[in-house]
C-alpha cells in the first residue's frame, strides 16, 4: 500500500511561482514512476507531468512545457513540481499519483494507469 501526501499549494498572482511536493510512504518508492495531474472545477482530471523511477525520463503536457519542472528525490521518497510563470488557467487541485507498472513502459498520461493517488492540493492563480 502506498500513501501519497501533497503540499505546497496556495494562492499566487499570475506570473508567480509555486513548488508542490508529494511525500510517499509504503511500497518501494524508488521503483515506480510518479505523475502529477490537475482538476479544475467542472473539468476532467488532466495530465500535467510524469517522471520515471530514476528521474531519467520526464514528460509534460503541452500546456505546461517550459514552465513546470518535475523532479524526484528517492532518498527522501518525494517528488516535486516546480511551477513558474503561472497563469489563471493553471488554477486547479493538483494530485500526485504513483504508477506501479514495471519500468520500461511509457510514462503514462492517462489517470487510469496510476495505482495510488494523494488527496490533492489547491493551486489558485489570480489575474
Amino acid at each position: 500500500q502506498v500513501q501519497l501526501v501533497e503540499s505546497g499549494g496556495g494562492l499566487v498572482q499570475a506570473g508567480g511561482s509555486l513548488r508542490l511536493s508529494c511525500a510517499a510512504s509504503g511500497g518501494y518508492f524508488s521503483t515506480y514512476a510518479m505523475g502529477w495531474f490537475r482538476q479544475a472545477p467542472g473539468k476532467e482530471r488532466e495530465f500535467v507531468s510524469a517522471i520515471s523511477w530514476n528521474g531519467g525520463r520526464t514528460k509534460y503536457a503541452d500546456s505546461v512545457k517550459e514552465r513546470f519542472t518535475i523532479s524526484r528525490n528517492n532518498a527522501k521518497r518525494a517528488v516535486s513540481l516546480q511551477m513558474t510563470s503561472l497563469k489563471p488557467e493553471d488554477t486547479a487541485v493538483y494530485y500526485c499519483a504513483a504508477d506501479l507498472r514495471p519500468d520500461g513502459t511509457d510514462l503514462a498520461v492517462v489517470a487510469d494507469s496510476y495505482d495510488y493517488w494523494g488527496q490533492g492540493t489547491q493551486v489558485t492563480v489570480s489575474s
